[in-house]
């Protein structure tokens, strides 16, 4: 098994990521033989390249379009990289380019300053008419770009996230208990530069081809895998659950991944220009994640399970271990004691676990 360096992995600041507790994670997969494994809702691809370091034939895979871009840019490829002239041109008017506003026209006041809205705009037209590399190459590229984008995106956001229209919290004059101005104040470029060179040192070849997926679980080939790895929204038993829902809460990354058709894809009738169709998008809610839980164990009876969830949530740890148990001959569990930021129920030890449930 190889040494894993986990100070050099993908950093990321998206609600749910396992990049916290990858050594831990890592020391249960080293249990399991397997060779062939599907990371199947991939999220920041942070799983999925522990899994690529381990020398395992990783299928990434993620519902979102802008996820599935992060695991074309890190997991699926395996060679290509960013130069320096490929950044300096995404900066750049092109004049050959009949440039569209999107993002100025649709968000000012909402997510960003109005210069920062027109930066975004000329990289993302940038990114979309990139096509000076051949398309086995292009394609790579153009991952990078976006991964770079959506990561300088993220940091410049008040709680890293796109839930609510709330620019103010940036722009008033006022004392704060949380969040970091001076990240939010640092210009674009020089954040995406620093994730762009980040992801160049993060490319790597392994043993075997990996790829990445734009599929809902539920579509995925159950066949041909040794082992899969669920990581679902996280659905509170009381509470508003609005942070469960990943296309609500990073709609505006999801539409710079299509910007050529974001201003279809709107419901102007939010506040925030949020994409239509989100509860439907959504493939698990707490009304039906009983019932998903147990599709998926049967989906995916023939291949090893290792499925993340914390104490607390719908379904319980006891009903899934008993559901996994319809469909696997052994199943246990690991649990951790883990923190989130903004978390009162961080000192809980009993409350606030992440926890794996194993079954094969």
């Amino acid at each position: 098994m190889p040494t894993i360096d986990f100070t050099i992995f993908p950093s990321t600041r998206y609600q749910g990521s396992k990049r916290k507790i990858l050594p831990w994670l890592y020391q249960a997969f080293k249990e399991l033989r397997f060779n062939t494994v599907l990371d199947a809702c991939g999220g920041s691809a942070s799983v999925s390249y522990l899994l690529k370091k381990m020398n395992k034939q990783v299928t990434f895979n993620d519902k979102l379009h802008f996820n599935y871009l992060i695991g074309k840019a890190l997991i699926e490829n395996n060679r290509y990289k960013l130069t320096e002239e490929d950044i300096t041109n995404l900066f750049n008017n092109n004049p050959q380019l009949n440039y569209r506003s999107i993002i100025s026209e649709m968000f000012q006041g909402i997510y960003y300053l109005d210069e920062e809205n027109q930066w975004l705009d000329t990289v993302c037209n940038n990114i979309v008419n990139m096509n000076h590399y051949r398309n086995n190459v292009l394609q790579y590229k153009r991952s990078l770009s976006f991964y770079a984008l959506f990561q300088a995106s993220l940091v410049k956001r008040p709680f890293n996230l796109f839930h609510r229209a709330n620019l103010d919290i940036r722009t008033n004059d006022v004392d704060r208990n949380f969040g970091n101005k001076t990240t939010w104040e640092t210009p674009f470029p020089d954040h995406f530069m620093k994730f762009a060179h980040e992801a160049n040192s993060l490319i790597f070849k392994s043993r075997h081809n990996c790829i990445s997926t734009n599929l809902s679980v539920f579509d995925v080939d159950p066949y041909g895998l040794d082992l899969v790895y669920f990581d679902l929204p996280y659905i509170r038993k009381d509470g508003n659950n609005e942070s469960s829902n990943y296309l609500k809460c990073y709609h505006f990354l999801e539409g710079l991944s299509k910007y050529n058709q974001w201003p279809d894809l709107i419901d102007f009738n939010t506040a925030n220009l949020r994409l239509q169709a989100v509860r439907e998008q959504n493939d698990f809610t707490k009304q039906n994640m009983l019932q998903q839980v147990e599709g998926l164990f049967y989906k995916f009876r023939h291949s090893k399970i290792v499925f993340s969830y914390k104490v607390g949530g719908i379904p319980s740890i006891p009903f899934i271990v008993k559901t996994m148990k319809k469909f696997k001959k052994h199943v246990y569990t690991k649990s951790l004691h883990y923190t989130y930021a903004l978390n009162h129920q961080n000192g809980d030890a009993k409350k606030n676990r992440e926890v794996i449930i194993i079954g094969k």
